[in-house]
């Protein structure tokens, strides 16, 4: 019981806050880049903010849900992810 006491301690100790990103360059990049797959079907990358390791994901943007402000980027016939916005640290075609 120690060891599962330590390690959940271990991997809290290693979390990580969100990067602050420039409101007028880094995120007017990500939404070019967001509106540019969706528009144009062009593959794109996607750096989703996670507290431990940043998760990157690939696919094409099919879906903006303004009022949500999330986005439906999809992989394959049937594997998508609805992916906040705010959460996106990086996007690139």
């Amino acid at each position: 019981m120690h060891r599962e006491a330590y390690l959940k301690e271990k991997r809290e100790q290693e979390r990580r806050e969100k990067p602050v990103l420039d409101e007028h360059k880094e995120v007017q990049l990500i939404e070019e880049a967001i509106i540019e797959s969706y528009r144009e079907h062009r593959s794109i990358t996607l750096s989703v903010f996670n507290p431990f390791d940043d998760e990157e994901t690939k696919g094409v943007i099919i879906s903006i849900d303004r009022q949500s402000r999330r986005v439906k980027l999809v992989r394959g016939d049937e594997d998508y992810s609805w992916i906040q916005i705010e959460e996106i640290i990086k996007a690139g075609i």
